[in-house]
């Protein structure tokens, strides 16, 4: 039976902090692929990919479109591109903003849930506004993992405060504890439910 092998991960405002402690905790030969949607300005060059191989052991890229998914990587949705996971594949499209952002969090989670299901694990951090809960519930909705960080920590605790008002999360935690519960539903084997249609 597969894991939790799908890790999609949404921060704004004060987020490359608490991603840099977040992929910290993952080993090497993590089953899982993680995928990250980090609120950047358009024309600014995205240094985070570089900042998060730098930070633990894993291996941070911005994917190229159609690019094949694999195990062990972190992908970082590049500048003004959102990123879409497919079954087997991801997408990097331009796309219409949403919540006045390319890339925005929840179509990387929108499409996780739909290509993935209950083999998704969904992480709102810190930032501000609400982008992440639309495609957080999404998530949960198809049988997902829900986690959000304790918005008592985080520095903009807008979207993890409404995560937690919209979506019956399954863990509230600091970002010191993330990183540990990802790694542990990433080995662990899914219990099958019945799920509606995407």
């Amino acid at each position: 039976m597969p894991g939790h092998e799908i890790i999609v991960v949404g921060a704004s405002a004060g987020g490359v902090e608490v991603l840099m402690q977040l992929v910290h905790e993952f080993p090497a030969d993590l089953p899982a692929s993680v995928f990250i949607v980090l609120h950047v300005p358009a024309q600014s060059p995205s240094l985070l990919a570089g900042i998060l191989s730098r930070a633990g052991l894993m291996k941070a890229v911005h994917p190229v479109d159609y690019q094949k998914i694999e195990y062990g990587y972190i992908y970082v949705a590049p500048p003004d591109h959102h990123l879409l996971i497919e079954n087997g594949f991801m997408r990097v499209v331009r796309g219409p903003q949403e919540k006045r952002h390319r890339p925005a969090i929840d179509p990387l989670f929108r499409s996780a849930a739909v290509a993935y299901g209950s083999q998704v694990v969904g992480v709102v951090l810190t930032g501000a506004l609400d982008d992440g809960t639309a495609g957080l519930l999404a998530v949960k909705q198809r049988g997902g993992v829900a986690i959000v960080q304790d918005p008592r920590e985080a520095r903009y605790p807008d979207m993890p405060k409404s995560a937690l008002a919209h979506v019956n999360v399954d863990y509230c935690l600091p970002i010191a504890q993330i990183g540990q519960v990802l790694v542990q539903l990433a080995h662990e084997e899914i219990v099958q439910e019945n799920i509606p249609p995407a």
